[in-house]
């Protein structure tokens, strides 16, 4: 029974952007077609002819999630196409839907499904990132590698970054400054032995001997955000040096008491003055004799 065409569904017009989809001609059996005259279709594409793409963001795929969705699609089949652009050998590059495409597999699919389309590997990269991003459920710190690659490979302002997401600037800003973490708080986030809130009070502490205390200490006492703010809050207190009142610089004639007073007592004798006059006088004594004589020679 001839398969009826699959029309694209709404939510990957944001993906494919205004694009008229139109149907390849003769493209699975002809390689030899200039890929200039493909804009995107759609069309069923052999499994074995897709390549896995090389800016695949996630690194790391949950088995038994792959297992489900295997499973669904053995009942259900496809029904989202995954995106592939065509390349010049015939076969096929995947952009978008990995977990798609590796469930396809598992589940003994001869072909599967997609959108073909003609994208540069510039234009490849930014479409595989933002679909991952905005649909995938990548971890932090997959989500600020993927913020990192668009900026620097795709040559995109922090403003265009917001838009092709959107999502706010501050929040890209959060999820960049998570590159700047030590690599041991990177993995316990991307583990997700600590949240995104966890790593934000934490970027805070610069000493990485300190940053890495606070770091065990959170997943040793399984430590709430507002537990690590105080925390940092107490252990940035405790680093400020303490501040030493100011004292004025000693008139000659109060200097010149001082050393007559240690001269008489022959004891250490200290004097402070504050800039408006106000001082205290202070004689040491080193024990009880000692303190006899003083009061002796102060009272003859």
């Amino acid at each position: 029974m001839a398969k009826k065409p699959l029309t694209p569904r709404r939510g990957l017009d944001a993906i494919l952007g205004n694009l008229d989809v139109s149907a390849i001609n003769n493209s699975r059996n002809n390689a030899s077609d200039p890929l200039s005259t493909v804009t995107a279709a759609i069309g069923m594409v052999p499994v074995a002819d897709i390549q896995a793409n090389p800016f695949q963001p996630r690194k790391e795929f949950d088995q038994q999630a792959l297992d489900d969705l295997a499973q669904s699609i053995r009942e259900q089949g496809v029904i989202t196409p995954v995106t592939v652009r065509r390349m010049p050998d015939g076969k096929y590059q995947l952009i978008a839907g990995e977990r798609r495409f590796r469930a396809s597999q598992l589940a003994g699919l001869t072909e599967i499904p997609a959108y073909i389309r003609v994208a540069t590997d510039g234009q490849m990269m930014e479409m595989a990132l933002v679909e991952n991003i905005q649909r995938e459920n990548l971890n932090a710190m997959e989500i600020a590698f993927s913020y990192n690659a668009l900026i620097e490979e795709c040559q995109l302002t922090h403003e265009q970054l917001s838009q092709r997401v959107g999502k706010d600037r501050s929040t890209i800003t959060n999820y960049l400054r998570l590159l700047g973490l030590p690599a041991e708080t990177q993995l316990a986030l991307s583990t997700n032995q600590i949240t995104m809130a966890h790593a934000r009070a934490l970027a805070s502490v610069e000493d990485t001997e300190r940053h890495l205390a606070i770091l065990h200490d959170i997943i040793n006492r399984h430590l709430s955000v507002h537990q690590t703010e105080q925390m940092v809050k107490a252990d940035k207190q405790a680093a400020r040096p303490a501040r030493r009142p100011q004292v004025a610089e000693l008139p000659s004639t109060h200097s010149a008491a001082q050393s007559q007073m240690r001269q008489m007592l022959q004891s250490e004798v200290e004097i402070k003055r504050s800039r408006r006059g106000k001082g205290t006088l202070t004689i040491h004594f080193s024990n009880d004799a000692d303190f006899d004589r003083i009061i002796k020679l102060l009272h003859p």
